[in-house]
């Protein structure tokens, strides 16, 4: 099923804004407000460049969804945890590090409490075979497409 839920030009145009700010405290500010939608849609046009504390602040909000938690796990190159986890200690981005780690283990634990927003992996099946054969402990839910509705995603 499809959610219907649309934007419209006054919506779509305060994410835009907030999403060219420069002000990471109005960008703050301005995700504590929004519901489990406006989260998804925000953290899938977040330029992952541009560091990790707009991210925390979409996780630090209740209405963040189990599928946007996906989303962002995979936009923050969670794949490499998925693939060695020696990948991700080697790595010298300590912020990067404790957030994709942070992250894993709340999307182990369950630690959304919604779960309308579905997400679907952007891996192929040679991709998840290759995963689940070289470690087979790797969580289904990280592989599999997320419970919940789809949605179109607006390009902001």
């Amino acid at each position: 099923m499809i959610n219907k839920k649309t934007f419209d030009g006054e919506e779509l145009q305060k994410l835009k804004d907030l999403l060219v700010s420069e002000d990471n405290y109005k960008i703050i500010a301005g995700i504590k407000n929004m519901n489990n939608l406006e989260l998804h849609t925000f953290a899938a046009n977040y330029n992952w460049n541009s560091g990790f504390e707009v991210p925390k602040a979409i996780l630090g909000n209740d209405n963040c969804d189990f599928g946007t938690g996906l989303l962002m796990f995979y936009r923050a190159d969670g794949y490499r945890l998925l693939e060695s986890k020696d990948a991700l200690s080697e790595s010298t981005l300590r912020e990067r590090k404790e957030f994709i780690s942070n992250l894993y283990q709340r999307l182990l634990e369950d630690g959304f409490y919604n779960k309308e927003i579905s997400f679907t992996p952007p891996l192929t099946k040679v991709q998840v075979f290759k995963l689940r054969k070289s470690n087979p402990s790797v969580p289904s839910i990280l592989l599999d497409k997320s419970p919940g509705d789809e949605v179109e995603i607006p390009v902001l």
